[in-house]
């Protein structure tokens, strides 16, 4: 083989594994920031992976709210109308939590079956429901009337 050619043919092949190996960093990196979305039934119903950050979203229970005497922890139930997951959270909430309003937290379930949440986020005003948390109170309210939705979105 031509000593020219040897040299292209090693140079394309190292720029091949290159490309291939930061492709797959940029994957695994992609991969380990997701954070998936679960309404409480599938909670409940052991949907979640295990020690993983996830997103959790529903309706905020009518008198579950507990504040803690630090003013900063705050406990809380987030329903979709099937079951029911308490929620725990440090620090401040945003100003539009309240009971009865949809809400989504980011956190992870401890082993009591209990949301830790890190972050908690309220719909910002009264028309807005997170389109997550509207898709899982309709399955919910159709489980409970014995329908299967098909969502065509």
């Amino acid at each position: 083989m031509n000593p020219v050619r040897k040299q292209r043919l090693i140079l394309i092949t190292l720029m091949i594994l290159g490309v291939g190996g930061a492709v797959s960093l940029l994957l695994k990196a992609f991969n380990s920031n997701i954070q998936l979305f679960y309404s409480p039934s599938e909670v409940i119903a052991g949907e979640v992976p295990q020690g993983a950050e996830f997103k959790i979203g529903g309706l905020v229970s009518a008198n579950s709210v507990v504040r803690e005497g630090d003013g900063l922890t705050v406990q809380f139930d987030l329903t979709d109308n099937g079951e029911t997951v308490p929620v725990r959270y440090t620090g401040i909430l945003p100003d539009l939590f309240r009971e009865g309003q949809g809400t989504v937290s980011i956190g992870k379930l401890d082993n009591n079956g209990v949301f830790i949440a890190t972050k908690v986020l309220a719909k910002h005003d009264e028309n807005y429901m997170p389109p997550e948390v509207a898709d899982a109170l309709e399955k919910t309210a159709a489980k409970k009337h014995g329908q299967n939705t098909v969502n065509l979105q």
